[in-house]
């Protein structure tokens, strides 16, 4: 094991001796209704949805089931102030108020997620949407716990692979299968759990695999290269107490798919200082003859392998003065190999480690929260090829932080504050290390003025410290079309944000609205230095910057089973001083939408305008607007002890043409066209 982590460990382990199995004679199920619930919520003290300042987003049930897609970014698109940098069919991330990686942090229960996706949008998020059993969005003071450079969001990828409880009746599961028309895609996913006494058994897996998706109206019928296939599965095990649980899982994910957009047109493209050359280029861009070059007709794939084990526990009263223990961890060896024509070319590994222990404490006074710390080290390089622009470097990450919230009448307060520290070593003597400390904190306030009303105001100030890509970058990215030129330099980035929203809850007229503002000092970009053609050359600095915008949702139940929504989205971001606008920030929505559901039936219709995006940053394109017409239908059933959802799907129905102005591809790889996907999911 290793050495961050055995503290960790051995803390958890230590605590868990007391715990005892079932007495003789007693029944399992008796040993799993006394437990009590096990929390997977932003925090140890399951504080409620609609009192945390702002309210988290979570995906779960049957909503989860219509929104899974094949990548995490797209399916989380459309939900309220969250966008998707899509890459083709095989890669996307999530976009959280105009920002991305590395401002939106992706994990796994809590864990880390040690992947290449923050280094580029064409590298996968190796958390698998279809084992998912809920997702959760968090912003504002809940975002702290796990980072202070988390300065948009979080989102959190929940699963089983590590089974909390003893399945009642000894063995527990689900299948679920659906297919897609414009990929052709096929896709399914199973877990089964099984235990006796105090040992349970999880074993689960997915595939899915797709063609290159349709298009209407464009140049070509489907978008070249964007097809995907992956597949993963997992093993865990876990023994079950009357107090907790502890237990490991191996999780291994494989993906192969298309990179579209792709073009080694500019690879021998290179800075000569502030200036950018292209060789052939500047005589004559489109004269030569790629197949002088080698590089015609040439099919670029990504083949991504991760092999990770996660480590979970937890235990409720593990001593005096505390609640509940939590524990986890995780160790990922992760290898991303861009081929073309089946020839390797670069590789990005990532191998590394990650460890986090929360502990709720008991009411002092009339505060309750909770206190904890993490550590990480993960190596990361690219090697080989043209793209390996970012050197070998280790990476170090520690902190601690604290949640405390109170209770006063109609009032409830929250308060965090969390330290940070980072240490980035790269692979060279001639490229100084980086290290820094920060200190965030967040306050915020709940006001339930009158029933079924409430007000919400945080403030959180956190900081960021600078990757390694940022850090050190030099050499070509053509994933981007972009020279990128880092910067030993750079200072930690410093965000005040500012978030105000009032709710109803209650009635037939419901409705909830976010306004927020986040002043953003020493913001890292890249500057654009120069260009050619479509090509860029990018040097990270810094400049002020300020993001604003709103989340809004009313709703109006028109029958006991019927109910009309209209809902929207807006977020500008641009840089302080009259400087210009920030680069892909995603365009204003604003849609409608009718559900209806009663008894076994469900269903809904919906229509969202995407607007034109025209406030642009340099050397960036206007955005024409489009509208996405999406139905869908859905019927529960039981059969014995069996209950199962079909359901049917439809997205982009009215089969308009569209560019996601926040993709870096969104010309080479348009919004998909007309699709309907049908589904079967059964649990047992």
């Amino acid at each position: 094991m290793r050495p961050v982590l055995q503290p960790f460990a051995i803390a958890l382990l230590s605590t868990c001796l007391p715990v005892s199995y079932a007495q003789e004679g007693e029944s399992i199920e008796s040993v799993v209704t006394s437990l009590r619930p096990i929390v997977v919520s932003p925090d140890s003290s399951a504080w409620e949805d609609d009192r945390l300042t702002p309210p988290a987003t979570v995906l779960t049930g049957e909503k989860m089931i219509l929104k899974r897609r094949g990548t995490l970014g797209d399916m989380l698109e459309g939900e309220p102030g969250v966008h998707s940098d899509s890459f083709g069919g095989g890669a996307s991330r999530p976009v959280i108020r105009g920002q991305t990686a590395p401002r939106v942090k992706v994990l796994s229960d809590g864990s880390e997620i040690l992947d290449a996706s923050m280094v580029s949008p064409d590298h996968v998020i190796t958390a698998d949407t279809g084992l998912a059993r809920e997702i959760e969005i968090l912003r504002g003071p809940s975002a702290l716990l796990y980072g202070g450079g988390a300065i948009a969001g979080v989102v959190n990828v929940l699963d089983s692979k590590i089974p909390t409880e003893i399945p009642v009746g000894g063995v527990e599961g689900s299948i679920e299968m659906s297919a897609e028309t414009a990929a052709r895609e096929r896709s399914g996913a199973i877990g089964i759990s099984a235990g006796e006494g105090a040992v349970a058994l999880r074993v689960e897996g997915a595939r899915r695999r797709a063609d290159d998706y349709r298009v209407p109206h464009w140049t070509e019928r489907r978008v070249p290269n964007s097809n995907a296939e992956s597949t993963s599965g997992s093993v865990g095990v876990s023994w079950v107490g009357s107090r907790g649980f502890l237990g490991a899982a191996y999780t291994y994910r494989q993906d192969v798919y298309g990179l579209p957009g792709h073009s080694h047109e500019y690879e021998d493209c290179h800075p000569h200082g502030p200036a950018l050359h292209c060789g052939a280029h500047d005589h004559d861009l489109h004269d030569h003859d790629d197949d002088e070059h080698g590089h015609a007709d040439h099919t670029p794939t990504a083949h991504v392998r991760s092999d990770r084990v996660d480590v979970r526990g937890e235990l409720y009263d593990p001593f005096p003065g505390f609640t509940s223990l939590k524990f986890r961890g995780g160790h990922t060896n992760y290898r991303h190999e861009e081929r073309e024509d089946g020839v390797p070319g670069t590789t990005f590994t990532n191998r590394g480690f990650d460890g986090r222990l929360e502990l709720a404490h008991e009411p002092i006074g009339d505060w309750n929260g909770i206190v904890g710390m993490q550590a990480a080290q993960f190596d990361f390089a690219s090697s080989g090829g043209s793209e390996s622009f970012v050197p070998r470097s280790r990476t170090q990450t520690g902190g601690v932080f604290l949640l405390e919230n109170y209770v006063l009448n109609d009032w409830r307060f929250e308060f965090g504050a969390r330290h940070d520290w980072q240490r980035v070593t790269p692979d060279s003597r001639e490229l100084p290390s980086y290290s820094g400390r920060t200190l965030s904190f967040s306050a915020g306030a709940v006001w339930n003025f009158t029933p079924g009303y409430s007000a919400s105001a945080s403030i959180t100030r956190s900081h960021r410290m600078p990757d390694a890509q940022e850090l050190y970058a030099r050499g070509l990215h053509l994933a981007t079309l972009t020279y990128e030129v880092g910067n030993p330099n750079l200072d930690k980035e410093s965000a005040t944000t500012f978030d105000f929203g009032i709710k109803r809850t209650e009635g037939d007229l419901q409705f909830a609205v976010n306004l927020y503002l986040s002043r953003i000092n020493n913001y890292i970009y890249g500057n654009t230095l120069d260009q050619h053609d479509g090509f860029r050359l990018i040097e990270y600095t810094q400049q002020d910057s300020l993001f604003n915008g709103l989340e809004a949702e009313v709703s109006y139940r028109l029958t006991g089973s019927t109910v009309a929504t209209v809902f929207g989205d807006y977020v500008r971001g641009r840089l302080k001083g009259g400087a210009g606008n920030l680069p892909r920030i995603p365009a204003a929505r604003l849609g409608a939408r009718v559900q209806y559901d009663r008894d076994s039936w469900a269903g809904f219709v919906e229509f969202v305008q995407v607007l034109r995006q025209k406030r642009v940053a340099s050397f960036e394109e206007d955005s024409a607007g489009y509208g996405l017409l999406g139905a869908g239908v859905s019927y529960r059933g039981k059969l014995a002890d069996t209950d199962y959802v079909f359901y049917l799907n439809g997205t982009n129905l009215l089969n308009r043409l569209g560019y996601n102005h926040v993709s870096f591809i969104s010309r080479e790889a348009p919004v998909r066209g007309r699709s309907v996907m049908a589904g079967v999911r059964v649990e047992f």
